[in-house]
C-alpha cells in the first residue's frame, strides 16, 4: 500500500486551524461573560433595542434624532439602521461612547442590491444563474457600505415566492429551493467576505424567517397556511443554507404561519433555527413585528407581545419599542427569565465582538477610506458583467437580433427609453447620482455611432393617454429598426407594492400593438421587478429582451446585448404565467390522479377549459443568438443503479450549432417515480454552464449522488426511498433534451 505523507501534515493543520478558532471563540465568550456580568437589566434590555435613524425607512419614524442620541447615551439603544455616511455614523457612535458601559452600537441597513453603485435587482442577478458572479457583487456592495460606516445589511431576502402578483418577489431568487439555496449562501459568503471582522465585511441578515413568500394572494403581510412537510421541503433550504454559510443574522417575518406570527413562532426560532440547526448568531424582528403582534390579535398590548416574542426566540426590537419599554417590567414581574434575556445579549454581544466593534468602535468610520472606496472603475465594471448575465432572450425571430451597426436609423421608444433613475429599481439607496447613470437611449447612440437615433416617448408608464401614439408610429416608419423601453415604474414592486394585475402598465402594449402594425422589425426591452403578461407581445414582437431592472450599468448592458457585445444567457428563475388565473404557477408541482397530458387535453383532467395549462415562460427559460444541440439520444450512464452512498455518471455532448460563441446553462432534473409522499413532476438538482465557440463541442457530464435523492417524508425525517427515477437533462424545465432512467437500491 502506498503511504500518503501528506495526509498527516493535512490532518495536524486542520486540527490546529480548529483548536485556533475554538480558542479564539472561548476567548469571545469569556470577553462577552465579562461584560455581560458588568451590566444593569436596563443596559441589557437596552442592547436588544434598535432605532431608526432620521432618514427613510420602511415605517413612522417614531422619535426625534436627539430623542434618540439621548437614548443612546443612556445604553437603552444597541443598535440603529438607516444611518449612513462616516459623518452621520460617527454622530451615533460618538453618543454610545458617552453611556457607561461604552458597548457600541451596530449601524444595519437595507444593502439590497448594491450600495454607492446599484446592482441588478436580486431577482434579475438570480436570472444569471451564476452564484460566484451574485457573490462578487455583494463584496463590492460590502465593501462599499462597510467603508461608509455600516456594519451589517439586511439581507439577503432567502424567501421562495411563487406568486409574482407578491411584491417583494424582486428581492429573492424565485421558486426554486435548489438555485434559491446556491444564491442564499453565495449572497452571504459576499456579503461577510473571510470572516466577520474583516474591514470590507459586513454582516448577513437572512429574512423573512420563514415562509412570507407564500403570503395569500400574494398580498404583502398576508396570512401563510401551509403543511409543515411544504415548508420544509420548499420554503426552509435557503434558510438553511444560509445558516449553513455563516449568517450572522436571521430577520423574522410579518406573516403569520398557521395562526402562529413569526415574531412569536417559538417553532421557528428555537426549535428550528437555535436547536436543529445550532444556529449561534441573533435574530432581530422586521420592522415593528412585535408590536403588530396587536393587530394580528395574537397580544393584547406591548406587554404581552414582547413576552412572547422573547420566549419565543426573537433577540432584538427593531422599531416596535416592545422591548425597552417593557421587558425590564415582565423580568421583575417574573415573567420573563433573565436568563433568556441573558442568552439575547451574549448573541448580540458576541457579533459585536467578532467584528472588532469592541477593540476599535470607530473601525468602519473611515472618511479617507469612503472616499476612495466608492464607485470605483472595476467595481463599475462587475456592474455592467453582473447585468449583461441578468438579461433573459425571450424571442428572437428570424434571429433579428444582434443589431448592426451599419443600421440607417433606429427608432427608440418608449417611457423607459431616457430613464436614468428609475434603472435602480425599488429598495436602491439613493446615493448615486442619477446623472452618472447611462440611458437605453444615450448608450445606444454610443455603441452605434453611424446610426441616427430617433426618440419618441409614446406614453407614460401607467396612464390612458395616447396622445403620443402618432409621432411613435411616425418615428417607427422612418426606422430600418424600432427600439421599445417599456415596463413598470420602481414603485410597482417591491415591499408593500403587490398588485392583482400585473399586465403591462397602461397603454403600452397597445403602443406596441400600433408600432407593430407599421410592419417594422421590433425589439421590445421590458424593465421590472417581477415577472410581467404581455401574451399580446410575446406573440408579435419581432425580439423580447426581458432585463428587469439592471441598476447602475443597465443601459450600457442592454446596448451591450442589443448589438452582440454580449451573447445573452440569462435564464428565468421564476415562472411567467399566462395571466393572474393561472398564479400560482411553478414547475416543480406534484402530479394530480388525472394529469393533463398536453395543453388541449381537458377532458376530466387536472386542466383549464379556457386557457392553456401551461406558462407563458416556464423556469428556466431563455434563449441565445446562437443554437446548442444536445447529442445522443440517450446520454451514456456508468451505471443503472445506485447503492448505498455510491453516485453514477451521465454523459453527453453539448455542441454549438450557431454562428455566435455563447453559454449554455446546462439543468438536470430528476424524478422519483414512485414515492411516498408524493414527489414533484421534476426538480432542479444541478446545473453547469459551459461556454462554446461556433461549431465547438464539449462532454458534458453530471454525478448523480444519493445525497440529490433525499427529501422529507410525512414525519418530516430526511430520508431516501428505494425506488425507480428518471433524470431529465435540458434547456428550460419545459425543454428537456436528454432522459436517464436508474434505480436506487439500498
Amino acid at each position: 500500500m502506498k503511504f500518503n505523507k501528506i495526509a498527516p501534515v493535512l490532518l495536524v493543520l486542520s486540527v490546529f486551524i480548529f483548536l485556533k478558532q475554538a480558542s479564539a471563540q472561548d476567548g469571545i465568550d469569556r470577553k462577552v461573560d465579562s461584560v455581560l456580568s458588568k451590566m444593569t437589566l436596563a443596559e441589557k434590555v437596552g442592547q436588544m433595542n434598535q432605532y431608526n435613524g432620521d432618514w427613510e425607512a420602511t415605517g413612522p419614524v417614531t422619535k426625534a434624532v436627539g430623542d434618540k442620541l439621548a437614548e443612546i447615551k443612556q445604553g437603552k439603544v444597541g443598535a440603529v439602521l438607516n444611518i449612513m455616511g462616516s459623518a452621520h455614523t460617527k454622530m451615533f457612535q460618538d453618543a454610545a461612547m458617552q453611556s457607561r458601559l461604552k458597548i457600541p452600537l451596530l449601524f444595519g441597513q437595507d444593502v439590497i442590491h448594491g450600495y454607492r453603485i446599484t446592482f441588478p435587482i436580486p431577482l434579475a442577478e438570480a436570472s444569471s444563474w451564476n452564484p460566484d458572479a451574485i457573490e462578487r457583487a455583494e463584496r463590492i456592495a460590502a465593501t462599499e457600505a462597510s467603508a461608509s460606516g455600516i456594519n451589517w445589511t439586511f439581507a439577503p431576502m432567502v424567501d421562495i415566492a411563487r406568486d409574482p402578483r407578491w411584491g417583494r418577489v424582486m428581492e429573492g431568487a424565485g421558486e426554486d429551493p435548489y438555485l434559491g439555496s446556491l444564491i442564499a449562501a453565495a449572497r452571504v459568503h459576499g456579503f461577510q467576505g473571510r470572516s466577520l471582522g474583516s474591514i470590507d465585511a459586513v454582516m448577513a441578515c437572512a429574512k423573512h424567517f420563514a415562509a412570507y413568500g407564500a403570503a395569500i394572494g400574494g398580498r404583502d403581510y398576508n396570512s401563510v397556511d401551509m403543511s409543515l412537510h411544504s415548508l420544509w421541503e420548499v420554503y426552509l433550504p435557503p434558510f438553511k443554507a444560509a445558516a449553513e454559510a455563516g449568517a450572522a443574522t436571521f430577520m423574522n417575518s410579518f406573516n403569520d404561519l398557521n395562526g402562529t406570527p413569526a415574531t412569536g413562532n417559538t417553532y421557528l426560532q428555537r426549535e428550528v433555527l437555535k436547536k436543529i440547526w445550532n444556529f449561534k448568531g441573533f435574530v432581530v424582528s422586521d420592522w415593528g413585528s412585535i408590536g403588530e403582534m396587536i393587530p394580528h390579535g395574537y397580544a393584547k398590548d406591548n406587554y404581552q407581545a414582547a413576552e412572547i416574542a422573547v420566549k419565543a426566540g426573537n433577540d432584538m426590537d427593531m422599531e416596535s419599542h416592545s422591548y425597552i419599554e417593557n421587558l425590564e417590567k415582565l423580568v421583575n414581574d417574573g415573567k420573563v427569565s433573565i436568563s433568556l434575556i441573558d442568552e439575547s445579549i451574549r448573541r448580540i454581544l458576541r457579533k459585536k465582538f467578532e467584528m472588532g466593534l469592541f477593540d476599535d468602535p470607530y473601525r468602519f468610520i473611515n472618511p479617507a477610506r469612503e472616499k476612495s472606496l466608492l464607485n470605483l472603475p472595476a467595481s463599475q465594471t462587475e456592474a455592467r458583467s453582473m447585468a449583461q448575465k441578468s438579461i433573459v432572450l425571450l424571442k428572437n425571430s428570424n434571429q433579428l437580433l444582434p443589431l448592426s451597426k451599419d443600421l440607417k436609423t433606429v427608432a427608440v421608444i418608449g417611457p423607459l427609453a431616457k430613464a436614468k433613475k428609475e434603472q435602480k429599481g425599488f429598495w436602491s439607496l439613493d446615493i448615486e447620482p442619477n446623472e452618472d447613470i447611462t440611458s437605453v437611449i444615450e448608450a445606444l447612440k454610443k455603441t452605434a455611432p453611424k446610426t441616427q437615433f430617433v426618440f419618441q416617448k409614446g406614453c407614460n408608464i401607467d396612464d390612458q393617454s395616447r396622445a403620443g401614439f402618432a409621432d411613435a408610429v411616425e418615428a417607427a416608419k422612418t426606422a430600418d429598426v424600432v427600439v421599445m423601453a417599456m415596463g413598470e415604474a420602481p414603485d410597482m414592486t417591491g415591499e408593500a407594492k403587490s398588485k392583482a394585475n400585473i399586465h403591462l402598465p397602461g397603454v403600452q402594449e397597445d403602443l406596441i400593438k400600433a408600432v407593430i402594425a407599421t410592419g417594422k422589425p421590433v425589439v421590445v426591452l421590458l424593465m421590472a421587478g417581477r415577472p410581467m403578461i404581455f401574451n399580446w407581445t410575446a406573440d408579435n414582437a419581432n425580439a423580447i429582451l426581458y432585463t428587469w431592472w439592471l441598476g447602475s450599468q443597465g443601459g450600457n448592458a442592454i446596448a451591450d446585448v442589443l448589438y452582440g457585445a454580449y451573447n445573452p444567457s440569462g435564464k428565468l428563475p421564476i415562472t411567467f404565467p399566462r395571466t393572474e388565473g393561472q398564479i400560482p404557477i411553478y414547475y416543480n408541482h406534484l402530479n394530480t390522479g388525472r394529469p393533463a397530458a398536453n395543453d388541449k387535453d381537458v377532458f376530466y383532467k387536472s386542466a383549464y377549459i379556457d386557457l392553456p395549462n401551461s406558462p407563458r415562460f416556464a423556469f428556466g427559460y431563455g434563449l441565445s443568438y446562437t443554437t446548442f444541440d444536445y447529442i445522443d439520444n440517450e446520454p451514456t450512464a456508468s451505471s443503472a443503479r445506485i447503492k448505498d452512498n455510491g453516485s453514477l455518471q451521465i454523459s453527453f455532448t453539448l455542441k454549438n450549432t450557431g454562428k455566435y460563441a455563447g453559454e449554455e446553462t446546462i439543468q438536470l432534473y430528476i424524478r422519483q417515480m414512485v414515492s411516498q409522499p408524493l414527489r414533484p413532476v421534476k426538480e432542479l438538482k444541478d446545473f453547469k454552464k459551459v461556454f462554446l465557440q461556433p461549431g465547438e463541442s464539449r462532454k458534458v457530464t453530471f454525478t448523480v449522488s444519493r445525497d440529490m435523492l433525499y427529501f422529507y417524508n410525512d414525519s418530516l425525517q430526511y430520508v431516501t426511498q428505494p425506488g425507480d427515477f428518471q433524470v431529465m437533462i435540458g434547456s428550460a424545465s419545459d425543454d428537456i433534451r436528454l432522459k436517464r432512467a436508474f434505480e436506487l437500491s439500498n
